[in-house]
């Protein structure tokens, strides 16, 4: 397969994995109200995100994410006002899952299921990692200082929003290790991922 049939290929499946973050947010969340009008939520789009950096690579997982999950915000009345903060976490979720993965760890050169196993579970939660941190703190600045929420209200959405962040993080990589781990085979055995085996890693 050419380098241009390749990309042709790699942006399908962005836009197959953008269009399951944006089901998965939109059908299958649990919302929390938050005084003031305001919401957080349960949810998995975050892990269809980061599968997409572990199975494309970094930017085309980032932009599933964070196309997928903006537009389920814009979608959304009580989210449309923080579609913008999405789309930028959403695609440093996808960057940092993806640096690790595939500049770190290598994994399309590994066929050591062991080794792929360990490095997609610690890319998986050094992406989500990253958005238990920033979803809440980069939220309270952006609520206060950009959308002029008052302070009390702000930190309350932020309080509400780590706890919720932190077990969907949890649950993503849990769920993320077993998809990945389970469909990386069969993706190869079609060559639709294509491994490039070097040495062996013993990182």
């Amino acid at each position: 397969m050419n380098r241009q049939n390749t990309t042709v290929v790699k942006l399908a499946e962005t836009a197959i994995l953008a269009a399951l973050c944006y089901v998965v947010f939109t059908f299958l969340q649990i919302k929390i109200p938050v005084p003031g009008g305001d919401a957080t939520s349960i949810h998995l789009g975050n892990a269809f995100c980061v599968l997409g950096a572990l199975l494309l690579g970094g930017w085309y997982g980032g932009i599933a994410g964070a196309v997928g999950m903006t537009i389920a915000d814009i979608m959304d009345p009580v989210y449309i006002t923080v579609a913008p903060k999405t789309f930028v976490l959403k695609l440093c979720i996808g960057l940092i899952t993806g640096l690790v993965a595939h500049r770190i760890a290598k994994i399309n050169e590994s066929t050591d299921r062991k080794y792929v196993f360990k490095w997609s579970i610690i890319a998986s939660a050094a992406g989500l990692a990253f958005n238990v941190v920033a979803d809440p703190l980069v939220g309270y600045f952006y609520k206060q200082f950009i959308l002029g929420q008052p302070q009390q209200m702000a930190e309350v959405l932020a309080k509400m929003s780590a706890f919720a962040t932190l077990f969907n993080g949890v649950i993503s990589v849990i769920l993320v290790g077993f998809l990945y781990n389970a469909v990386r085979p069969a993706l190869i055995k079609m060559q639709i991922l294509t491994i490039r085996p070097r040495e062996a890693h013993h990182v």
